[in-house]
């Protein structure tokens, strides 16, 4: 086993099962039901469908990052442990995270000049920014050095694909993707937007479809457009979801039947309370490794 701590922040939306697993370490966001402050602990205190009922009740939800001074006291007993650290960040493009952490490795590296800690940013979010730490823990197992590692990441981040699509186009409005009249007219004609990433990790929409059905259609759609071999796909393929099981399913039926190749390799998860509180509940998203992001 490498020598150096695996980190990340909660958004990567990983399991409980697959962190502890894989020896990855989490330190969590912040998130606001009605003003009362929750550890994002990736659903220990409170349970998802908890949260997404809340939500869909018309609670008010916000998040806060972690910041600096977090960051010290979460990095600290690594270093004093003689460990090195990989931390990757929630997207600096939907985030201010990243600038805590470099801030925070900057400062611990005149206490510990001797350890070494490297901030990456992921460029993704929830189990797309999950599918990078699964990733980087890949390459750890497999004998990387912390610098490989991170310079593999680095080359390597904007070849993985995000597509989604939510149900309810409110949680958009609240967080001033799109106007109030695009989601006033969208939820009239029953509009799905399909969003992406793209290479600077914004969100961005790429299309809109009439109905629910053809909008998991069309993630499906974008995955054979996008993936790496298109249907001879035999890479991991990770999904998200927010309170969602049967569209969620129906996905994965529809991945299996035209990857094939992929079965075995896809895992299910749930989109946690800081990307949640934005995109709703309803939203379905699909990450897997395909050509540089456009």
């Amino acid at each position: 086993m490498a020598s150096y701590i695996l980190s990340c922040c909660s958004p990567a939306d990983l399991s409980n099962e697959i962190l502890e697993s894989r020896d990855i370490h989490y330190i969590g966001f912040h998130y606001y039901i009605n003003d009362e402050e929750f550890l994002d602990d990736n659903g220990k205190t409170l349970s998802y469908p908890a949260f997404y009922a809340k939500m869909r009740e018309g609670v008010e939800s916000r998040t806060s990052q972690v910041n600096v001074e977090e960051f010290v006291s979460y990095f600290t007993p690594f270093l004093e442990a003689g460990k090195d650290i990989l931390h990757l960040t929630l997207s600096s493009g939907i985030s201010g995270v990243y600038n805590s952490a470099t801030t925070a490795a900057q400062l611990l590296s005149e206490e510990f000049p001797e350890r070494e800690i490297i901030i990456v940013d992921s460029l993704a979010a929830s189990t797309g920014y999950g599918m990078l730490v699964d990733a980087a823990a890949d390459n750890r197992d497999a004998g990387m050095s912390l610098g490989e590692n991170a310079a593999w990441l680095e080359s390597n981040k904007r070849q993985l694909q995000h597509w989604f699509t939510s149900e309810d186009l409110s949680y958009y409005v609240k967080g001033g993707r799109i106007s109030k009249a695009s989601g006033w007219f969208g939820t009239i004609l029953k509009i799905c937007p399909v969003l992406t990433v793209d290479p600077e990790g914004h969100l961005a929409p790429r299309m809109k479809t009439r109905g629910r059905q053809a909008s998991l259609n069309a993630l499906v759609d974008q995955m054979e457009a996008t993936c790496a071999d298109g249907t001879k796909y035999d890479g991991k393929v990770f999904l998200s979801q927010a309170d969602s099981d049967e569209d969620t399913a129906y996905v994965v039926g529809e991945i299996l039947k035209r990857f094939p190749k992929t079965k075995g390799k896809i895992t299910v998860s749930n989109i946690g309370f800081t990307i949640g509180a934005h995109t709703g509940p309803g939203t379905i998203a699909l990450f897997f490794w395909g050509e540089e992001r456009a």
